[in-house]
């Protein structure tokens, strides 16, 4: 049987299994070894786990086949590891587009690249494609993020990587919100595909590891390269519990892609919301690219209650199924006033509320949200 044109949620059931023998795992093990039997001349065998382990290849062959690459994908010990070893592409003195609202951290890390490295770093409107197309002229690197962290803005990434090509801008694509079942952004020419595993793939909250996932047999070698220079790795364990998430990513995120629908046409009504930002509804500025471009809408949502900062902090204050905590994409729901950091971008509002939404049953959400909502 061909396993070419399977369904997404069969290939992260399926993908990075043992070859099938009588008395053989279902499972690949964890193989807990630093090195390898060897001696002589090191050939492509394994022979240190910093530069390669068989537990971390089940994972990467199933992210990769998730993302509709050729290659498989490559983990790393943390997303920000993920994240510099994908900016190790800018070269000194470069020029990098990034986006105004994404990851407060990758943005963090693209400023320190002008401290340390003289690289220009350009901020746009990642929802604005004219002035993103504008930026990259001359640019040597663009990092793009859709839909964007917190403010949930959607590119049309078609046009950008298009565009990108066109004038020999390498592109990387934060697909973290959107996951591989959202879209594909390889498919359109992307370079490079991002992932925080921490967040939806690994998807219970107890792991830290990134991905990068590309088509190009030289930026594989040199991310790689890069990898096991830099000592950003994984261990095994957690390499191995991320493919065990992985296993239900399908599951996961239908329902809280069903319960974030759900929650944000109720959100839009209630009388102590001032403002909701989620692709699903047409009223939001992402709903017609989302509609056109994604499978599904994703499972954040942004929330400003009436009252400002203060409000959103007491309606975080007073929930009592949702829990307050940063990251996202767990089974669990969350939410937090994204401005209590010093470091995220200025131009997001004060009263902003990301709201992670879990798999818990939807009307046990909503009550909590409602009842936290009209004690403000």
């Amino acid at each position: 049987m061909s396993h070419e044109h399977l369904a997404p949620a069969t290939v992260a059931v399926t993908a990075g299994r043992p070859e099938r023998v009588q008395g053989g795992p279902v499972n690949p093990p964890v193989v807990l070894s630093s090195t390898y039997v060897s001696q002589g001349v090191p050939g492509p065998e394994l022979l240190y786990t910093r530069s390669g382990t068989e537990t971390w290849q089940p994972f990467e062959e199933a992210l990769g086949r998730l993302e509709g690459a050729v290659l498989p994908g490559i983990v790393f010990g943390s997303g920000m590891a993920a994240v510099a070893a994908a900016l190790s592409l800018v070269p000194d003195r470069g020029v990098l587009v990034v986006p105004r609202h994404a990851y407060q951290v990758s943005l963090g890390y693209a400023d320190d690249l002008t401290a340390r490295h003289g690289v220009e770093v350009r901020r746009v409107d990642i929802a604005d494609t004219d002035q993103v197309v504008a930026a990259m002229d001359g640019a040597d690197v663009a990092l793009l993020e859709s839909p964007t962290n917190p403010m949930l803005e959607v590119a049309d990434l078609p046009v950008l990587l298009a565009a990108a090509r066109e004038r020999g801008v390498r592109t990387v694509v934060d697909n973290t919100f959107a996951t591989p079942l959202g879209q594909n952004p390889l498919a359109h020419g992307a370079d490079v595909v991002l992932h925080s595993v921490t967040k939806y793939l690994a998807g219970h909250s107890d792991v830290v590891l990134g991905a990068l996932v590309t088509d190009d047999p030289e930026l594989d070698a040199a991310l790689r390269g890069y990898r096991t220079l830099h000592g950003a790795i994984a261990g095994p364990l957690e390499v191995w519990l991320a493919l065990r998430g992985l296993r239900t990513l399908h599951l996961r995120v239908e329902r809280a892609q069903q319960n974030a629908v759900e929650l944000a046409g109720r959100l839009a009504d209630h009388p102590a919301v001032a403002e909701v930002r989620h692709p699903s509804l047409p009223s939001d500025p992402g709903h017609e690219r989302a509609t056109r471009l994604m499978n599904g809408y994703g499972a954040i949502l942004g929330l400003r209650p009436h009252g400002g900062a203060a409000a959103a902090d007491a309606l975080v204050a007073a929930v009592d199924l949702w829990v307050p905590a940063t990251s996202l994409g767990g089974v669990e729901s969350s939410l937090e006033r994204r401005r209590r950091f010093a470091t995220e971008s200025p131009t997001v509002p004060e009263d902003l509320l990301r709201l992670s939404v879990g798999v818990e049953d939807v009307e046990d959400l909503w009550a909590d949200l409602d009842r936290a909502l009209r004690s403000l």
